[in-house]
């Protein structure tokens, strides 16, 4: 009978860095890039104060910047709206931080409250707009950084997910 531990046979995981993977700094994933926007919509110091509200244009922030990808934080005033209008090569995850955002597709439209986040394929067409009566501020990242924003004239929509907030 063998009297070995796996411990005995392993060694201690601990003193075998080799063996362990390095936390990656960056994300690459769609489910890191989701903990990304959440991660970043709990830090309100991050973002807060960065703000600012443009009653003649929506008002954005490149907020940061990583290996491909780029995180855009805007503001909506009541009326304001993007346009139909896809994002190009780009996959996207939005998050609502304040307020509330109505999403318009061809074949949905939806309410984002605070906290409420989509995450979107290339080539995915849609339209946010403020319809509400206050303010509302958004994150958005995308992967790879966004190189154009066709405007559409109709909507059309590629698989776009809801995310459960956790």
């Amino acid at each position: 009978m063998n009297s070995n531990s796996d411990l005995q046979i392993a060694g201690d995981i601990l003193e075998v860095q080799h063996l362990l993977q390095p936390a990656r700094e960056h994300p690459s994933t769609v489910s890191e890039f989701v903990g990304l926007a959440r991660t970043i919509a709990a830090d309100r110091a991050q973002w807060e104060q960065l703000v600012r509200y443009d009653t003649t244009t929506r008002w954005y922030h490149r907020l940061r910047t990583g290996p491909g990808y780029e995180v855009w934080l805007l503001s909506w005033v009541p009326g304001q709206g993007s346009g139909p209008h896809d994002h190009g090569l780009s996959c996207g995850v939005l998050t609502v931080l304040e307020g509330r955002l109505t999403e318009r597709t061809e074949r949905a439209t939806r309410a984002l409250d605070s906290g409420a986040q989509r995450v979107f394929a290339p080539g995915y067409a849609h339209e946010v707009v403020n319809d509400s009566l206050e303010p509302a501020v958004s994150l958005h990242i995308y992967y790879p950084g966004l190189t154009e924003m066709p405007m559409h004239a109709a909507q059309c929509a590629p698989a776009a997910v809801d995310v459960v907030p956790a």
